[in-house]
């Protein structure tokens, strides 16, 4: 994958996951009519897409995550990578930063049958699932419903060599208000050409801009 490429699909997902805060940040804000205030729910959802980009496969990550209904754990310093064996992948850096670990999350228990194998890079926050366990990892400063953009890059690899079954997997946890949403699209098709992916970036970018406008 060229470094043009990786920063397109970075910038991509970066877009995306700034407008969705920014249309998800003016829902809640609190509304006053007629005195009686109310507080719209947040939307708490993190998909990660792992794709097949030329020789490599990669994986990138945006949204937000609700942590207000998940049990708080311990800090971490785990390795990115995958195991679609226990439904584990994390990504991000491949630096050894801390994390923090929250339990609560219900759904498939595998995706795939490989044991782990570590991402070659990564860049964006350390965001991470383990179905077997059924815990989810955000960084370890993480204020919940904040923004989140992930990226990991599996050099020379294929979702086969991977271990990993193409499909969509959903992870959730909380209620009401406070329910959220894991999902992994592993998917074998390429990705839009470099300059599709910049007109994407524009476009969302003229949303977000919009939306602030018609605010303001």
């Amino acid at each position: 994958m060229t470094r043009e490429r990786l920063f397109l699909l970075a910038s991509l997902a970066a877009a995306f996951t700034t407008v969705a805060w920014s249309v998800s940040a003016s829902a809640v804000a609190t509304q006053e009519r007629g005195g009686t205030r109310t507080e719209p729910a947040q939307d708490s959802s993190f998909v990660v897409t792992l794709l097949q980009e030329g020789p490599n496969v990669v994986a990138i990550g945006s949204g937000t995550i609700n942590t207000t209904d998940l049990l708080p754990g311990f800090l971490s310093t785990s390795s990115t990578g995958l195991t679609p064996g226990d439904a584990a992948i994390i990504t991000g850096p491949t630096s050894l930063t801390l994390s923090s670990i929250h339990d609560g999350i219900t759904g498939p228990m595998n995706f795939g049958s490989r044991i782990f194998t570590s991402a070659s890079s990564g860049g964006g926050m350390r965001v991470g699932i383990d179905g077997i366990d059924g815990i989810i990892e955000v960084p370890s400063d993480y204020d919940s419903g904040s923004p989140l953009m992930s990226t990991s890059t599996w050099d020379g690899a294929t979702l086969s060599s991977l271990g990993v079954t193409p499909g969509t997997y959903v992870w959730t946890w909380g209620s009401g208000v406070n329910a959220g949403t894991f999902t992994l699209k592993a998917e074998e098709a390429a990705v839009a050409e470099p300059a599709t992916l910049g007109l994407m970036v524009l476009g969302l970018l003229g949303v977000g801009f919009s939306g602030r406008k018609r605010r303001n």
